[in-house]
Parts: C-alpha cells; structure tokens; sequence
C-alpha cells in the first residue's frame, strides 16, 4: 500500500490537475516518451522512432508491441484520438490552450505512424510527447471513461477509483518491464501522523515525500522502517503577488529575499536534505546559469531596501513594524511550521507576517486568483526551461477564460516574454542555453519570486519493500520494480 496525502479526482492525462494525478496517470497511461530516467533526458516509451520531416512536421512511429491494458494494441488513431480530444475547440481538458499553441493538428498516417504538425518550431517538441496515451475504443460517446477506469497502456490498469482509495492491478499486457507487485492500493491519508502510524505499524509499505522532513529521522529509526533519498527536480517557493501596492515594489521583494536565512530553515526543517535554489532549474541542469543574483542571508541589506522603498524603520528597536503581511499556506502542519519560521525571519527586518493556513483547495483558489500576498508552493518536476515560459509570461497570468495558468504572481516583463517565445522555437541547443541563462538573470534580479530549495525526494518504507528507485521527479515509475517479500 501507497500513502498520499492529498485526494486523486481522476487519473485521465487531460484532465490532471495535481502532482499525484499526474503521476499515477502515467502508471496508468504513459506517453510516446518518459523522462523518468535519472537526469530526466526522454526517452521512448510507446514510441520507436521520432523523425523530423521539417521545423513544422514531425512523425512518430508507435512501437509495433505497445498493448493497452485490455489487450488491444496501441495506434497511431490512439495517439491521434488522444492529442485532438485535448486541442480541439470544444475541448474543457486543462492542458487545451497550452497544447493549442503547439499543435495545428495530429493525424495518423497508417496504422503506426502518427503525424504532429506544429504551430511554428518547437524545441519542447520530443518531451512535449511525455502526455499519456488513451484506448479511444474504450471511451464513452463524450470521450470520458465510465468510472473513472482509463484504460492506457502502462504497467497497471485502473481496477476502482474512490475519493480515498485508487486500487490498480498489474497489467499482463505491458510491453516493458511486467510489475512484481500484482495489486497496488493507493490510499489517501490527510493526516500525517496517521500516515506515519500506518508506516510504522506495518499496515502501509511505502511514503514518498508525504512525510514532515523533520521527523524522517525518528521515524526511519524504527525496526520496521528503510529510509532512502535521492536528488529532486522539483523546487519549493515563496510566491509574491506582483499587482500588490507593497509587493509590486522589486526592492521589497528583494528585502525580503535577503531577510531568509535558508540554509538555517533547511537544517532546522530539513536535517540538511534539501539544496539551495537559485531559479526554478536545479543545479545539473544542461539550461541551469550560475551567473545570477543570489540572496544569501543579509539583514543589513533587506534594511536598506526596505528604507529605499518607503518603509523605514518607525521606532527604532522597539516593537513597531515597517510593514504588515498576509502569509497564506496549506493546513498541512509541516507546511505551517515552515511558513511561521519564514514569518519569524522577516520579523527580525520590521515585516510583521500573519500566517494564515486553508484546506489545500480554498488555498490554492485564493492563489490562482490572487488573493494572497505571500504564499509557498512546490512546483511540479521541472525538466524542461520551457517553464520560464508557464510561470513567468504575462500571457500566462491567470484569468477567467484560463484559471489555471502558471503566472500565479502576476509578473509582467516583456524581455521575459520575448526570451521564452524565442527559446520555444530556437531548436539549437546552445543558443536555447544562452537564451535561457539571460532569461534566469532577469528573473534573479527582479524576484517575481523567491526560489527557497530542491527538497530531496525521500522514501519510508516497510522493510519488507525492496527495489524502489527514486526518481528526480518524483513520480512512480519505480513501483514497476518494486517487490514485497
């Protein structure tokens, strides 16, 4: 059994919203590629070849073997079905406008062969691949699966899906390595120490990541339990609205980037498992500049900021704040515990914090529509620069007609918007590198906002579990090699 933390609505790639829909989707019903593989590079999955026919057309060929789950074989009209329901005008799936400005169209040439033509070039075009294939046969007449049973071609097939529990079974069909683990129960547990009793008490095998980082230590000392840790992709932020009155000022933002002693925050919170952050691209990275502002702890500095910006000091060392600051985060108590240290932190430079904790799904309506000052959030696995593009365009600040989009901060900078246009469509890899190292300078200087670390992915698990592999970006590719004695 498989704790998480937070509900999966639905394991549909369309229509995946959190991290750990996603990720289970992809157990479920991969893509022509994947990247979980240990420095995120794609690699073929339902693919066996990409070929480029120009900078606007490419074809895929579908591996000959690809099997969905109920046996029926994977076509290039699967692959075709999948892309168009997503782009297609009457489409309500999430990634639709993203998919829109890359794909015209998708067409299936012959039985195999699936075509892509492109809006304009796309250099994102080959890990763009990484988006689950469907069965269209086993769809309803409006393209959804009754019960929630997708039915794709990856290692496990979806036998029940509830609001607390996602139970899979193996699929005997999967072309790749054939899971070890027959039936896996994905329960969702919100409470974490009720996840950690579970774990401890021998009735859950594995938590990954779904753990307050400060008691992995007491925990992983009990006689039941393994500890193991491995790198991340995924970076943990403080997000600042860049519409607020206060907040829109960069020497403010950059107050109170300086005012963060991060290193202390990882020790104390942490014990040492996270790597501090300079941009959203973990260091290692082929795209990752080194070349940028950095915010090492200076409490003179964020003083001299805040002075600049209008906000000085009222009284002296007395009690009397320069400014005043709403701090909303999830309910989750590790989360909590982290924000108020932060809050503590900017207290020590006059920014008086009130932190405000919500059930994840009143929080994160607030932040996509901008009802927040500061706020902390991870980011999902970040492999591709292209996500300069998602969290920092002014094309991709939140509105009506697209409440999902990446923007959350509101950050306007038209050279951001020109860089990541140009860096989409720029297919040479070393001038994507010099387009993108500029793109992390501007961004470090202006600090729409604050990267804090990449938290190590780290995994508790029964003794009886052997053969997980930790991936980057988190996801659950490595439950296929799982075994439980």
């Amino acid at each position: 059994m498989l704790l998480i933390e937070n509900p999966v609505a639905t394991t549909d790639p369309r229509y995946t919203l959190s991290s750990y829909e996603t990720k289970l989707s992809r157990l479920i019903a991969p893509g022509l590629i994947h990247i979980d593989t240990p420095d995120q590079a794609p690699a073929l999955m339902l693919a066996e070849r990409i070929d480029r026919v120009d900078d606007v057309t490419w074809d895929v060929t579908v591996r000959a073997d690809a099997r969905f789950s109920d046996g029926a074989p994977v076509t290039a009209a699967d692959v075709a079905w999948t892309y168009e329901t997503t782009i297609a005008p009457s489409s309500d799936s999430v990634y639709r406008k993203s998919y829109q400005e890359r794909f015209s169209r998708v067409e299936a040439l012959d039985d195999r062969r699936v075509r892509f033509h492109l809006v304009a070039p796309l250099a994102t075009f080959v890990t763009d691949l990484d988006f689950g294939i469907l069965a269209r046969h086993a769809a309803g007449p409006d393209g959804r699966f009754p019960g929630g049973r997708v039915v794709g071609a990856g290692p496990y097939a979806v036998r029940s899906l509830s609001a607390t529990e996602i139970e899979l079974v193996a699929s005997p069909h999967f072309h790749g390595e054939r899971p070890r683990v027959p039936r896996l129960v994905v329960k969702v547990v919100r409470d974490a120490s009720a996840r950690i009793l579970m774990l401890v008490g021998g009735s859950a095998d594995l938590i990954q990541n779904a753990v307050r980082l400060d008691l992995i230590d007491d925990v992983a000392a009990r006689p039941r339990v393994e500890l193991a840790a491995g790198p991340s992709s995924i970076l943990t932020y403080l997000m600042m609205n860049n519409e607020d009155p206060v907040l829109a000022d960069v020497r403010v933002r950059q107050a109170i980037a300086f005012a963060l002693d991060r290193p202390a925050i990882i020790d104390a919170k942490f014990s040492g498992r996270a790597v501090l952050a300079t941009g959203l691209l973990p260091p290692g990275h082929w795209a990752y500049a080194a070349d940028v502002a950095r915010y090492d702890h200076d409490r003179a500095r964020a003083a001299a900021l805040l002075d600049a910006a209008g906000h000085p000091d009222p009284d002296g060392d007395g009690p009397a704040p320069r400014l005043r600051l709403v701090y909303k985060t999830s309910a989750d108590q590790f989360r909590v515990a982290v924000a108020r240290v932060i809050a503590a932190q900017l207290a020590e430079v006059g920014i008086a914090v009130e932190v405000r904790a919500f059930e994840f799904g009143t929080f994160f309506a607030d932040v996509k529509k901008g009802s927040y000052q500061l706020a902390t959030m991870q980011s999902t696995d970040i492999g591709e620069p292209d996500f300069y593009r998602t969290f920092f365009h002014s094309g991709r600040i939140p509105s009506p007609s697209d409440p999902n989009a990446g923007n959350r901060w509101r950050y306007r900078n038209a050279r951001i918007d020109e860089l990541t246009e140009t860096g989409r469509r720029e297919l040479d890899l070393e001038r994507r590198k010099t387009i993108y190292r500029e793109a992390q300078q501007i961004i470090a200087a202006e600090v729409p906002i604050i990267a804090l670390w990449h938290e190590d992915n780290v995994v508790l698990a029964n003794h009886t579990v052997t053969g997980y592999r930790i991936l980057p970006n988190a996801r659950f590719g490595g439950l296929a090699s799982v075994e439980k004695r």
